[in-house]
């Protein structure tokens, strides 16, 4: 048992013996345990401050007049996420703040008005870089945000203190790019930095949990405590009513994943399809889990055993040696089998190899004018070439040390729970290639694609707000989903029949043949049939001589497509974020053009405003 004497220095404020009780209380919790006690010890300190604050000072210090001041003030908390991770990271923090006692307002980017920007004293923005091929894009939830703040109206901020968490993923060359400029802009705006941007790569917690601690105590600094709730405004809808943000149902988690078993695996292309598609079906019951249309599923994948032999062979270690990161201790090969990422490569693994084998040829795609080669290097790429290619001597503790957490992967859902209850289905694609004569995977599509009926997958359920249904059921929705985007779909038809919705319902499918890859065709046809589908127009690009995508259909059926949206119709889109995304909202504007009679620019605001409305969802990746 730790002995509080050897680990504390000699002033404490507390007695030695309790400060013991203390450290024998914590004493085997978990870290949701932990994160409790924390906040229900801060909860009490503020109760305390506030008790005391009730009694009058003696005197006037400078530092009380400075308290009384930023009674009248209040930390504002912006966040901006494409797939909830800025979301849950600003709820984490906006609760560990309220916990202390500090006033709090908890706003999604395009809740937030603009003209509050310049009567801020106190900020943290959470803003996550989204990538769309090579280029990366504020969330869409935050775009009218970011270009506010990048445009020449943005106000002059001298009052302003602030910080960024940016999220990203180091496996993109500009990593966390938007929350970068986000704060660079602030600071060129005249606004004081109070803490240093910190960059999350998608094992969010090794920079997110320092980062949040530092900002609450930054926070407890600038600001008095009070005893007032949360605000949240997560919706920009005019007069929406403010709500108090509670603590959430204690539940099955990213940190905690429910073992899902696994139902049905079923291959759902035609043998001469040069794909292999998975309806994957998992069984939740017993979870008390519950989703909605549009919706992910996090997955925890578990490395192919020959990739993992592959490494160690390669690398000429042992996989029994025992490794300590933090506070587990775990054989190696069990750090690279359930804890570490072997397929996706990043830049910092780049650099740390380009340093630990001197080689300059990758030193060199680190500069930026090597950033195309090492994008390219990073999309065609995956560890064991990198390993091969480039030579080190590595032992077990540096393997591990250099690559990155092994993280979840989101698949959109393809049910409702209105039509399957306990279940929940997926769409899985298997990227599957071969390099250098060897098979080549995608670490959770090869992981789901070979799971057997009555396997458990350890999942969870990923929230997504942007991508919702009219809650009107009398709007029509459009729905782009070619290849494995059209999951979400099926999962939105479902639920719109459940619910006897009577808008109309439109589905844009593609992908390359129609004998084989023509995904749920049976139930399309027979939506078509019931009315469930008013319109299915598909694409099969491969099966004429000139390719024929889902954007061309979109154009194809221009006026009518017109005719909906200016109907209020809801506009959807899921996919490919390289080209597809972006081939099917420049068709989107040259619909505005031709049958709306708008110019290009107008066009171009009329889809920015489609977003902002919240009309136009997008779910790509």
């Amino acid at each position: 048992m730790t002995q509080i004497a050897d680990v504390l220095p000699d002033v404490l404020p507390i007695s030695r013996e309790k400060a013991q009780t203390a450290a024998d209380l914590v004493q085997g919790l978990d870290s949701p345990a932990l994160e409790w006690l924390a906040g229900f010890m801060a909860g009490a300190a503020a109760r305390g401050r506030l008790s005391a604050a009730q009694t009058p000072p003696q005197t006037s210090t400078p530092t009380a007049l400075a308290t009384s001041a930023a009674v009248q003030q209040q930390l504002t908390i912006v966040y901006g996420s494409q797939t909830g991770n800025a979301k849950r990271v600003a709820e984490r923090l906006a609760g560990e703040v309220q916990a202390a006692g500090l006033p709090v307002r908890l706003v999604r980017a395009d809740a937030y008005r603009t003209s509050d920007l310049k009567k801020e004293k106190f900020l943290y923005l959470i803003i996550s870089t989204h990538s769309e091929g090579d280029a990366v894009e504020p969330p869409d939830d935050s775009r009218g945000f970011y270009e506010f703040l990048m445009g020449k109206r943005a106000p002059q901020l001298p009052e302003l203190s602030y910080s960024v968490l940016a999220l990203g993923d180091s496996s993109y060359v500009d990593f966390c790019g938007i929350g970068r400029r986000i704060d660079e802009r602030l600071a060129e705006l005249g606004a004081r930095r109070v803490l240093e941007r910190a960059d999350a790569d998608v094992d969010l917690d090794y920079v997110v949990t320092p980062w949040t601690g530092s900002a609450t105590q930054q926070a407890k600094r600038l600001l008095a405590p009070q005893p007032a709730a949360i605000r949240t405004a997560a919706a920009p809808t005019p007069g929406a009513e403010v709500l108090t943000l509670r603590p959430g149902h204690a539940s099955w988690s990213r940190e905690r994943p429910f073992l899902a078993e696994v139902l049905v695996n079923q291959r759902i292309v035609g043998s001469g399809s040069d794909k292999d598609v998975r309806h994957i079906e998992l069984s939740l019951a017993g979870s008390s889990l519950h989703y909605q249309p549009g919706d992910a599923l996090g997955v925890w994948p578990t490395q192919a055993p020959e990739l993992v032999h592959r490494v160690l062979d390669l690398l000429q270690l042992d996989g029994s040696t025992a490794v300590t990161q933090g506070e587990e201790t775990l054989p190696l090969t069990d750090w690279l089998t359930h804890r570490r990422e072997l397929t996706v490569l990043t830049r910092p693994f780049v650099a740390t190899l380009a340093e630990r084998g001197g080689h300059e040829a990758l030193k060199a795609l680190l500069q930026p004018e090597g950033s195309a080669d090492l994008a390219k290097l990073l999309n065609t790429s995956q560890l064991i070439d990198l390993l091969r290619a480039y030579p080190a001597e590595w032992d077990a503790n540096a393997i591990v040390t250099a690559l990155r957490p092994l993280a979840p992967r989101m698949y959109s859902i393809a049910s409702s729970q209105a039509q399957v209850d306990e279940e929940v289905h997926l769409t899985v694609a298997l990227v599957q290639f071969e390099k250098d004569e060897e098979a080549r995977w995608g670490a959770s599509s090869h992981y789901l694609c070979n799971a057997q009926e009555g396997a458990q997958v350890p999942v969870f359920i990923e929230a997504n707000e942007r991508f919702r249904l009219p809650a009107d059921g009398a709007r029509d929705v459009i729905m782009v989903g070619p290849g494995t985007g059209v999951a979400p779909f099926r999962a939105f038809v479902q639920q719109r029949q459940a619910d006897g919705a009577t808008g109309r319902n439109w589905l844009f499918f593609g992908n390359p043949h129609r004998h084989s890859d023509f995904l749920y065709q049976t139930e399309w046809l027979q939506a078509v049939k019931e009315g469930a589908l008013t319109h299915l127009d598909v694409a099969f690009s491969r099966d004429q001589a000139e390719k024929v995508y889902v954007q061309h259909r979109l154009i194809e059926h221009g006026s009518e497509v017109w005719q909906w949206l200016q109907g209020g119709a809801h506009f959807y889109v899921c996919g490919d974020a390289e080209r597809m995304a972006g081939d099917v909202q420049r068709a989107l504007a040259e619909i505005a053009v031709t049958h709306g009679g708008k110019t290009p620019e107008d066009a171009a605001d009329w889809v920015k405003t489609l977003l902002l409305e919240g009309r136009y969802a997008r779910d790509v990746y």
